[in-house]
C-alpha cells in the first residue's frame, strides 16, 4: 500500500472512530461549518480540533508526531503552545519510532477554537 493511501486510510479510520464515538454519546455536533475532515485531540490541552489535510510534504525540516489510536488521531501540543509546529505532521508508518523515509509527512493545520467534545 502506498504511503499516501495509508495516510488517507489512517485519517479516515481516525475520523470515523471519533465521529462514531461522539454519535454514540449524542454529541456529534459538527456545526462549525468546516465539514467532516479529521479531528485531532491535543492531549496537553484536553481539546479537540477540526483540521484539513492540505498537502504531502518532503521529509526535511521539523515535524510534530500525529498518533493514530483506538480513539482517533492525537498529538501532544496544540495552537499557542511551544512544540506545536503549525500543522506539520509525521505519522510513523513503518513503526520504528523514528522519523525516516518510511514515514508520512504532510500539512494539516488545526482549526480553532478547540473544544471539549468531538
Amino acid at each position: 500500500m502506498k504511503a499516501s493511501s495509508l495516510l488517507s486510510a489512517l485519517i479516515l479510520v481516525g475520523s470515523a472512530s471519533l465521529v462514531g464515538s461522539a454519535a454514540l454519546a449524542g454529541e456529534n455536533d459538527r456545526s462549525t461549518g468546516r465539514g467532516t475532515g479529521p479531528v485531532v485531540y491535543v492531549t496537553s490541552q484536553g481539546l479537540y480540533y477540526d483540521s484539513i489535510v492540505l498537502a504531502d510534504l518532503p521529509s526535511n525540516g521539523e515535524f510534530q508526531q500525529l498518533i493514530p489510536g483506538e480513539n482517533g488521531l492525537a498529538t501532544e501540543f496544540g495552537p499557542g503552545e511551544p512544540g506545536h509546529l503549525g500543522g506539520r505532521w509525521w505519522i510513523d508508518v513503518n513503526g520504528d519510532n523514528y522519523m525516516d523515509s518510511g514515514d508520512k509527512y504532510f500539512l494539516c493545520p488545526l482549526l480553532g477554537p478547540g473544544r471539549d467534545t468531538i
